[in-house]
Order: structure tokens, then C-alpha cells, then sequence
């Protein structure tokens, strides 16, 4: 999937990878996989979805970990969320989803499994109610940016702006402020309550600028 090579991420990174391995019951280490999906992050199209991104979710799931049904399901499935991502492509969670389910039955998964996994990352599409507990805990680990405090929240926003630098300004704001809008819409914004009481009150303030 990705053509940037492979390296091995730092070690906080790869412990969350062999936690979410061990946890889906796979054999082996997975530690080719892991390098790939690593180095699909770093692709140089990405400003927002990035492995900060993914970093900070995997650091943000290690405190959430203990409120999932099947956490390797979940823990798997936050690195394969974006690790597809073309900024003018309008499949990438499909694509994303896609690799996913090949790649853990190409590991040894079973097929419920890997189809759980495919179903987690296309919840990040955020285009349809969750449907599974997992899901709404993974939604709300993707959408936590939203409550990150001031400054971070700030670079967030230039992130987005540098990833679609080709669409004129006007637009681009009209089209960013429906989006953060809808977000600002939904009661509540997270839908899990160990989310939310850690993120709501944030994500309402960082959101106030869109909701008028």
C-alpha cells in the first residue's frame, strides 16, 4: 500500500502495536506490518494525518483501552484508520478498511475478526451512527483533536489548511466551517462518556468560533 520504506517507530509506538497484537490473540509479532502502516503516516501528501496523529490516538487509547468489548479489535484498527490517505481521494477509509482486512487475515485472523476491524475503520467515515460500542469509542479516540487545548487545536487547523492548500481560500472556508459546524451541532459531540467528560467542555470552546 505504501511506497514510503519501512522503519520502525519509537518505542512507546511499538509498545502499543505489540499490546494491540497480542490482545487480537495473532501470531508472530506482526512487526513487518506494523513498520509499513508506521511508515504510511510519514507520506509526504500528509500534514494533519500524520504519526502525530496516530501517536496521539494510540496515547489517548492506552488510558481508554480498559472500556473496550475486543481491544485489539480496536487498538489494530486505530492504525489502519488513515493509513490510507489521499488528500483528493474519497475512499480512503474504504481503502484503509480494505488493507486492514486483507492484512489480518493474511496474518492469521480469523474472518469475524478482520470484518469487525473493517467495520471499526469505516466508522471513522463519521457519515453514520456507530453501531457497535468499539466503534463509538474509536470515533471518539479519532475526533479527540477537537478537545486538544488552545494551541494544539491551533496547529490542527493549519494542518488541515496545509493539507488542502490547492483549494482556494474561499472555499476552503466555507467548506471547513459547514464541517466543524456539524460537529458543534451534535449533542453530545463524544459519544462515549469517558470521552466526553474528558474532551466536551474543551472541544465546545475550541468549536465556539464555528457554531454561530
Amino acid at each position: 500500500m505504501s511506497q514510503t520504506p519501512s522503519t520502525p517507530p519509537p518505542a512507546a509506538i511499538a509498545a502499543a502495536w505489540a499490546v494491540a497484537w497480542a490482545d487480537a490473540g495473532l501470531p508472530g509479532l506482526g512487526h513487518e506490518l506494523r513498520d509499513a502502516l508506521w511508515a504510511a503516516y510519514a507520506q509526504p501528501q500528509r500534514r494533519y494525518h500524520t504519526q502525530q496523529h496516530l501517536s496521539e490516538c494510540l496515547a489517548l487509547w492506552e488510558a481508554l483501552r480498559p472500556y473496550a468489548e475486543y481491544p485489539g479489535e480496536v487498538g489494530l484498527a486505530l492504525w489502519f484508520h488513515d493509513a490510507v490517505y489521499e488528500v483528493k481521494a474519497n475512499d480512503n477509509e474504504l481503502r484503509s478498511a480494505d488493507w486492514a482486512r486483507q492484512a489480518l487475515l493474511a496474518a492469521g485472523a480469523e474472518a469475524a475478526m478482520a470484518q469487525r476491524v473493517h467495520a471499526l475503520v469505516m466508522a471513522t467515515c463519521h457519515a453514520a451512527p456507530t453501531a457497535t460500542a468499539d466503534e463509538a469509542l474509536l470515533v471518539d479516540i479519532d475526533l479527540a483533536i477537537l478537545g486538544a487545548d488552545a494551541a494544539r487545536f491551533a496547529e490542527y487547523e493549519r494542518q488541515v489548511r496545509d493539507e488542502y492548500a490547492w483549494v482556494p481560500g474561499f472555499l476552503y472556508r466555507r467548506k471547513r466551517r459547514e464541517v466543524m459546524r456539524g460537529f458543534a451541532q451534535r449533542q453530545p459531540l463524544y459519544l462515549t462518556s469517558a470521552v466526553r467528560d474528558r474532551l466536551e467542555a474543551q472541544a465546545r470552546r475550541n468549536l465556539a468560533a464555528y457554531s454561530a
